[in-house]
C-alpha cells in the first residue's frame, strides 16, 4: 500500500510548504542545533496538529512532507539528523511514510 502526499489536503500542503520556506536561516539553525531541540520542535507541531483535530495519518503525511523538505534542502547539524537523512534518502515512499509514523511516536 503506497502512501503519498496527495492524501494531505492541497491547501494544507501549500500552507506547510509556505511555512517551511519562510523559516529563517537562524530559526532553522536553532531548531537543528541539537537533536533534543529538533524533537521538541516537532513535538510542539504534532501537539498543535492534534489540537486541530488531525488524525495520526494526517500528522504522518505532514511529517513526511517536512522530511522531504529537510532531506532536500537542509544540511543535518548532528549525527542523529544525518542518520535520519540517510534513512530517508535510502527509503522508498512507503518506508518514508512509515518512518514518519515512527518519528511521531518517538516525539509523542
Amino acid at each position: 500500500m503506497e502512501h503519498n502526499m496527495n492524501s494531505l489536503d492541497g491547501n494544507a500542503a501549500e500552507k506547510l510548504n509556505h511555512k517551511l520556506e519562510n523559516i529563517s536561516a537562524g530559526q532553522k539553525e536553532e531548531i537543528l542545533a541539537n537533536f533534543e531541540k529538533f524533537k521538541e520542535y516537532l513535538g510542539s507541531k504534532v501537539s498543535m496538529g492534534k489540537s486541530m483535530g488531525l488524525s495520526e495519518e494526517q500528522l504522518a503525511n505532514a511529517a513526511q512532507k517536512v522530511g522531504d523538505y529537510l532531506a532536500a534542502k537542509v544540511e543535518p547539524q548532528n549525527r542523529e539528523e544525518k542518520l535520519l537523512q540517510e534513512l530517508w534518502k535510502a527509503g522508498s515512499e512507503e518506508e518514508r511514510h512509515m518512518l514518519s509514523h515512527m518519528l511521531i511516536k518517538l516525539i509523542d
